[in-house]
């Protein structure tokens, strides 16, 4: 099985994924292997990089692990909630003007304020930051684009976030995610689903939300342009997104 994140491994930051990046993975899965879409993106997003991909069918993890599910028709097959609340309000009394956005899976995001143009992926429904946490959910998004992703790294370890995972983007992007819940849990759902063993299953990413992932397979590789922190956990490091990497680790096996 070969587990893939998507932004910065499938696809570049404007969302575009090249040919060679899409043949070779269509090549793998012709050849048999399970490829599987792991990503922190929410249902439609994972949607939108398997259509890149021309996938009609499959397994799929979303939300950094909160939800898996099976395409298409999508049927939901495993998701993780948590209640938000504590965590939200400490970084909006730390951030005031922060974005918020919790998911609504397989539809798209509720959110306090409209976020930057293409991040989000669905049908997007403003709501109050009381009305936004008011049940459990499977993942919150807090942007804020006047700081840094150090500023926010900071800000998150000094709050504490108790009770949550959380991974923080190249950018003032945080993901809060249900406590111990991870890429990784994601992929164990789908490695029970598919009959894989875990020294089985290749993964490749580059953020610190694939740290688990990579730790956790039986081959993690780290793209060239991951982070330090993350190219340390990996058992190799390939090319960066821009030179394909991707094709370069997954050559290996065809």
């Amino acid at each position: 099985m070969i587990a893939l994140d998507v932004d910065g491994t499938l696809v570049d930051y404007e969302n575009a994924m090249t040919d060679a990046v899409r043949d070779c993975v269509r090549a793998a899965a012709d050849a048999g292997m399970h490829c599987v879409i792991s990503t922190g993106r929410a249902l439609p997003g994972v949607l939108d990089a398997a259509e890149k991909l021309g996938f009609t069918d499959g397994l799929a993890v979303a939300s950094n692990g909160s939800v898996v599910f099976r395409y298409d028709p999508v049927e939901i097959l495993h998701t993780v909630t948590f209640d938000a609340g504590p965590a939200v309000r400490a970084l909006m009394e730390a951030v005031p003007d922060a974005a918020v956005a919790v998911e609504e899976i397989g539809r798209g995001f509720r959110v306090n304020k409209p976020f930057p143009n293409g991040e989000l992926h669905g049908d997007l429904a403003e709501e109050s930051i009381d009305d936004l946490v008011a049940r459990p959910v499977t993942r919150v998004i807090v942007r804020s684009p006047q700081s840094s992703a150090e500023e926010f790294a900071e800000l998150a370890h000094e709050i504490g976030l108790e009770g949550t995972n959380y991974f923080v983007g190249y950018t003032a992007w945080l993901d809060l995610a249900p406590e111990g819940v991870s890429k990784a849990t994601g992929l164990e759902h789908v490695c029970a689903e598919l009959g894989v063993a875990r020294a089985d299953v290749l993964a490749i990413g580059d953020g610190s939300n694939d740290v688990e992932m990579l730790e956790w397979a039986g081959r993690g590789v780290a793209m060239g342009h991951a982070p330090l922190h993350v190219q340390e956990v990996a058992d190799d490091v390939t090319e960066t997104v821009e030179n394909d990497g991707v094709v370069r680790e997954i050559a290996r096996y065809l």
